[in-house]
């Protein structure tokens, strides 16, 4: 029997991890990460110097974070309840953006939060992900839920009839993104989000 399906992003919606990567970014490296301004390609610089750092770089020490330093990362508040009670009447799938490497990095670090699901990594924008797993599972209705405006507007582009929820879990990030232009809806945490999700999941087709 179909059901349907809950696709959602980890980091920032199931898991805490801007603050802790900026914890670790000053006590190990000497760098600040300037996460509530909202841009990670203009939020880092040197602690000693002021100069800004190399974008590059920046991108090196994120890989370096989730292959170290992944048991740092905290739960969001609600998100192990939302998802029992949503995965009452739908499937789940945490569709992350890592390298394949990492899948059995993340799938260990959420299985020690108490979620267990599907999870799929990808690279790039999540519309096209998001299509194929509409084409493999068929579900009466699905609800997509990301932090970041670029996979809204990939996920619209591709299948646009899939429900698309703005969740930025982060308040000091969340207070510096407005919402993203191609989601239906805005909420940043998920004791609100989850009769939202729920109401869309069952909706008739």
């Amino acid at each position: 029997m179909k059901r349907p399906l809950l696709i959602t992003d980890c980091d920032e919606v199931l898991l805490h991890m801007v603050s802790h990567f900026a914890e670790w970014l000053e006590a190990d490296h000497g760098i600040r990460f300037a996460f509530e301004t909202g841009r990670f390609s203009e939020a880092l610089t040197v602690v000693e110097t002021g100069e800004p750092l190399a974008l590059d770089q920046a991108w090196l020490l994120l890989d370096a974070f989730f292959r170290s330093e992944m048991h740092r990362q905290t739960l969001v508040p609600g998100a192990e309840e939302a998802l029992g009670r949503i995965g009452e009447v739908a499937d789940i799938v945490i569709l992350t953006n890592l390298g394949s490497e990492a899948h059995p990095w993340r799938v260990e670090q959420l299985a020690s939060h108490g979620i267990r699901h599907d999870v799929i990594c990808n690279s790039g924008g999540k519309g096209t992900p998001v299509k194929q797993l509409l084409k493999e599972r068929k579900p009466t209705n699905s609800v997509f839920v990301d932090d970041l405006p670029q996979h809204h507007e990939s996920v619209a582009r591709h299948a646009p009839e899939v429900w698309r929820l703005h969740m930025i879990a982060e308040p000091l990030v969340a207070q510096a993104v407005p919402m993203a232009e191609y989601a239906h809806a805005r909420i940043d945490d998920w004791p609100s989000a989850t009769d939202w999700i729920v109401e869309r999941l069952l909706e008739k087709p």
